[in-house]
């Protein structure tokens, strides 16, 4: 699967948004990734998860585990670890920190990929990689359905994207003047638990 199938998949499921929006990492950007109306379909979330499953068994072979960040990775994480029949775990925050919780364990030394929905800043991936290191886990690469980057961003271990685009994002206080003319809308979950 190409970057623009998986493209394509978003713009079937009119999950590709334009406008102005802040990201869950709050910056801000002109294209939105509504990824939750291409995981509400199960064959669409089904062919590209198995295509991540397949590119990271391509790239890494096989590992024991495949562990999400709550509650984006969750549903990505879950689809993509039954490809690769491995069990699925994910890491919610407890004090702020990601934690395994609700009974998921970790025997040392287990092959863990770690399976994000999309990236941008990597910073839930890291924070997300840094818990199941804690807890025992050697993570082999991290994964996602769509890399914001362009392949810019580290994650400390390899980044394996299904797709890959570059997609600007800004400071607030650095605005384009073109996206600062246009009302900003906020889509994201991470500052719900904020508010």
């Amino acid at each position: 699967m190409t970057s623009e199938d998986v493209i394509n998949e978003f713009r079937a499921a009119n999950a590709l948004r334009e406008g102005h929006f802040v990201l869950s990492s709050g910056l801000h950007s002109p294209m939105f990734l509504q990824k939750n109306l291409v995981f509400m379909n199960a064959d669409r979330c089904e062919r590209l998860c198995k295509a991540l499953a397949d590119k990271i068994t391509a790239a890494v072979g096989s590992v024991d585990l495949a562990i999400s960040p709550a509650v984006g990775g969750i549903i990505p994480g879950y689809e993509t670890a039954r490809h690769l029949k491995v069990p699925s775990m994910y890491v919610e925050r407890e004090g702020g920190e990601f934690r395994l919780r609700r009974g998921f364990h970790i025997e040392p030394g287990q092959k863990v990929v770690m399976v994000e929905d999309i990236v941008t800043t990597g910073l839930s991936s890291r924070e997300c990689i840094a818990a199941i290191k804690a807890a025992g886990g050697d993570v082999v690469a991290a994964a996602c359905i769509v890399d914001r980057s362009g392949g810019k961003v580290d994650v400390g271990v390899p980044l394996i994207a299904l797709a890959s685009l570059e997609v600007p994002a800004y400071p607030a206080d650095n605005l384009p003047p073109e996206l600062a003319a246009i009302p900003v809308e906020d889509p994201g979950s991470r500052r719900l638990a904020k508010a």
